[in-house]
This record gives structure tokens, C-alpha cells and sequence, in this order.
């Protein structure tokens, strides 16, 4: 990924369309990846580290 990693905050893919509260957000900081649900976020995180992260989207883009 080419973003500056110091830390972005939160935030939804810019495919989620419609306000619609059924994706996960990601904050991107210096060295891991953070996720959570955007309908309940108090329920947790999970967090990947950069390597493990850029594989995952890579994978994606397959």
C-alpha cells in the first residue's frame, strides 16, 4: 500500500454506498492494520500486521 501510515483514523471502503452500516472500517497506522464492524465497534478489533495486510489485498485483486 502506498499510504502514509502514521495514522489515518477509521474508515469505510469508498464502495460502500448508501450510508449502509454492513461493512467493517480500517484505520491504517505506522506498523498494523486495525478492522472492525461499523455496526458494532465497542465489540472488538482485529489487527494485522502490514505484510499480512497487503497479502490479504492482494489476494483480493487476484
Amino acid at each position: 500500500m502506498s499510504r502514509d501510515r502514521t495514522d489515518a483514523g477509521w474508515f469505510k471502503s469508498s464502495r460502500s454506498t448508501g450510508g449502509s452500516d454492513n461493512c467493517v472500517e480500517v484505520r491504517l497506522q505506522r506498523d498494523v492494520v486495525r478492522v472492525r464492524d461499523s455496526k458494532a465497534p465497542e465489540d472488538g478489533v482485529l489487527t494485522f500486521g502490514s505484510a499480512a495486510w497487503s497479502s490479504f489485498l492482494d489476494s483480493l485483486k487476484a
